[in-house]
């Protein structure tokens, strides 16, 4: 008995899905369509972006090809359908690229700040047989600074705190040791640059406190005529100049006599 059942339910299927053949959504071979050709298909289903984004990938099954399901469903005219606008390639690269593209913030200006505050560092090597240039003064010692310029460690450390302040490129990219116009060049020059690069700025010196650090030879002699040349230099009133030296009690080449550094912090108020 269920053998004869079985016998007449089975080419009943068979007979139904012969009828009703349903073609999948989305097909396994996608279709490359050029980018005119799109709007013209009714159709639902999947797009992509051809790696060359010349054409677009159109993965879909055309809605008139759809069978219905059984009597009593919608009529194909009035299922609803997925009409594409046309898109010039030029608008679908652009849309591909801002998605991909992160947007840049524009850089604001530096706000005009009534206080820079900049520091400075330099380190020379001691060579026998050449001038010991300190703050425009020679000073008498039987070793120099090896440099491109006269090697004046002070100014250059100066120099360079000015521009600190300011924001600006260190005295190495501004004087480069590479230009013959700097060979053994007086350092007063970059100072008047500096000091014309900051009131260029808008501001002037608020103070300056410099530290020089050598073993040898002692610079309390000296030290009230360095600080005098560096006022004229600066245009500066000597209450605001500040100059120290230290020894490195015998440390390091610094303390073994065999080179010489300063630091420098300057204050600069907006005029």
């Amino acid at each position: 008995m269920l053998t004869s059942a079985l016998a007449q339910i089975i080419p009943a299927r068979e007979k139904k899905r012969k009828d009703f053949s349903v073609p999948p959504l989305l097909s396994s071979s996608p279709r490359a369509l050029p980018l005119h050709q799109v709007s013209t298909s009714s159709c639902c289903g999947a797009m992509a972006t051809a790696p060359n984004a010349s054409s677009l990938f159109l993965v879909s099954s055309p809605i008139s090809t759809a069978p219905r399901a059984r009597a009593g469903s919608f009529p194909l005219s009035a299922q609803p359908s997925l009409r594409l606008r046309p898109r010039p390639f030029s608008a679908v690269a652009a849309a591909v690229q801002a998605e991909h593209q992160p947007a840049v913030a524009a850089t604001p200006k530096p706000p005009a700040l009534p206080f820079r505050v900049g520091h400075g560092f330099d380190l020379h090597r001691l060579e026998p047989n050449l001038p010991l240039i300190i703050g425009g003064i020679n000073i008498p010692h039987d070793r120099g600074c090896e440099a491109h310029s006269d090697g004046d460690v002070l100014l250059h450390c100066v120099v360079d705190a000015i521009l600190g302040a300011l924001g600006l490129p260190d005295i190495g990219q501004i004087f480069p040791d590479s230009d013959p116009r700097w060979k053994g060049a007086d350092s007063s020059v970059f100072m008047r640059e500096a000091v014309k690069l900051m009131h260029e700025a808008g501001y002037e010196l608020g103070n300056l406190d410099a530290t020089l650090i050598l073993q040898k030879p002692k610079i309390s002699p000296f030290k009230e005529t360095i600080r005098s040349n560096l006022c004229d230099l600066l245009g500066a009133d000597p209450s605001v100049v500040n100059l120290k030296a230290k020894t490195h009690e015998k440390v390091d080449s610094l303390g073994e006599n065999r080179s010489i550094a300063a630091h420098t912090v300057v204050l600069l108020m907006r005029k």
